[in-house]
């Protein structure tokens, strides 16, 4: 393709996925009570009884309606991006390398989804930590639009650092990383993947932070497994032939 071809594309890909985000979008407003109910859970598990948001200003219920909304829309079509992010690369790929990149559209949406999950059951542990630690002369009664931030950015947070190894992986399936390299350098991934969590999740309390930070390492740890596993197949068959 030429340069005005692959603009042509990447438009195209950009407006799917902007249809995509609006479809979930209108999904989630009309099951935003439910949605409410669940993002509530943990703080009600926090609490120990049944617990309600605050609302201060006339418009905040319908800016926290769009807000939910709107961030359910960019994770339930979340796969979808995947996809539009797939095909618009993989022109550019070989026959067998697009089998392969359906596969691993599918494994990040995948790692996607139990990131989102991780995070959801480590939130009551969070939030009892961030609540508990202001004291007990401090009444606890959360603001709508800020719980519901703190929650959904977390869950984000959580599905965008289980990518990882998507990454590593793409990098070394073109031959622009190596998992030598890899494996050398795991002490310098330890400490990246520390900072790098500590920034994208919004609390910045421990519990979260290790949450994260050693499935990520875990996950580091995956993609060195495969590029050594890789490695030993094509060794195999060159041996062979």
């Amino acid at each position: 393709m030429g340069v005005l071809e692959h603009l042509g594309e990447l438009r195209t890909r950009i407006i799917l996925s902007i249809i995509a985000i609006t479809c979930a979008g209108l999904a989630g407003w009309i099951l935003y009570p439910l949605i409410l109910d669940f993002i509530l859970q943990p703080y009600c598990d926090t609490l120990g009884r049944d617990c309600t948001l605050r609302i201060d200003e006339p418009l905040e219920g319908l800016n926290t309606r769009f807000m939910v909304s709107a961030y359910s829309g960019i994770i339930m079509s979340f796969p979808v991006l995947l996809w539009q992010f797939w095909r618009f690369i993989s022109p550019g790929l070989h026959q067998n390398e697009k089998r392969q990149g359906v596969m691993m559209v599918a494994f990040g949406a995948s790692l996607f989804a139990l990131g989102c999950y991780l995070a959801f059951a480590t939130l009551p542990r969070a939030l009892d930590f961030l609540v508990s630690i202001g004291g007990t002369d401090l009444v606890t009664e959360f603001r709508a639009k800020a719980y519901i931030s703190f929650i959904i950015k977390m869950m984000v947070a959580f599905g965008i650092g289980f990518q990882l190894p998507v990454v590593l992986i793409t990098l070394q399936r073109l031959t622009l990383l190596q998992y030598q390299t890899l494996r050398r350098q795991w002490r310098y991934a330890v400490v990246i993947i520390v900072i790098v969590v500590a920034v994208i999740t919004p609390s910045g309390d421990p519990i979260s932070l290790l949450a994260l930070a050693i499935p990520m390492y875990a996950l580091y740890e995956f993609s060195i497994l495969y590029g050594w596993l890789r490695n030993r197949k094509s060794t195999k068959k060159i041996s062979n032939v």
